[in-house]
């Protein structure tokens, strides 16, 4: 009698396959989010507001939807060592994904309460932190589309860049002095540099899981 081994199997490459684009699917989600949260803070764009809320709706369901995918896939077909490792990274990278989509909305809402006062002068600073991030999404995405090793390293690299910048318009913010009006907008920008960081974090966590991947350890 013939063996359905190899039926299953490539059931199972299809089912990862269509998991991968999936995923591939989520990160443009997160990708658009990114650049509206960036025009309604740099931009003062109220749509673009509007925006980021019915997008991060459609990327917790892909999240939910991908989680559960995969813990299917883990239960039922037995994968191989090599494809549990694109399983497992790719339950912990949609995590990565979902919680910058969350910090894509948590920006979008600093810009509605932002829009009451004038610009802050670091907010030119901050526009080159967030450029930087969406930056570091990009590539990260792109090594996961091309299961590229070396992204780990590279986006590890590029996360110092932002961690620098942090710390740089941190102190400025922490070092003002006789504020006149409202303490607000220092808060309100000290939360957006803490998120565009955090939001590099995991980029870089991104890039390192395809590192995982594809050398079974992250760089």
């Amino acid at each position: 009698m013939q063996s359905e081994y190899p039926l299953e199997l490539n059931y199972f490459h299809r089912c990862l396959k269509e998991l991968e684009q999936d995923v591939l699917r989520m990160g443009t989600l997160v990708e658009d989010s990114c650049r509206l949260s960036h025009k309604a803070l740099f931009e003062r764009n109220l749509e673009a507001i509007e925006k980021v809320a019915l997008l991060d709706k459609r990327i917790d369901k892909y999240y939910r939807q991908i989680e559960n995918d995969c813990s299917r896939l883990m239960s039922v077909q037995s994968p191989l060592a090599q494809n549990l490792r694109f399983l497992s990274a790719y339950m912990q990278l949609v995590r990565d994904l979902e919680r910058i989509g969350d910090y894509s909305q948590d920006l979008s809402e600093i810009a509605v309460r932002a829009f009451a006062y004038p610009p802050l002068d670091c907010l030119k600073e901050i526009e080159q932190m967030s450029f930087h991030t969406q930056l570091m999404l990009a590539k990260s995405l792109v090594g996961l589309a091309d299961l590229d090793p070396k992204v780990g390293n590279h986006l590890k690299n590029l996360d110092d860049t932002v961690d620098d910048a942090y710390s740089r318009i941190y102190n400025i913010l922490a070092s003002q002095k006789d504020v006149k009006g409202s303490v607000e907008p220092i808060l309100l920008m000290g939360l957006s540099i803490r998120y565009l960081e955090r939001m590099a974090d995991h980029a870089t966590n991104v890039g390192q899981r395809v590192s995982f991947i594809i050398n079974g350890f992250r760089n």
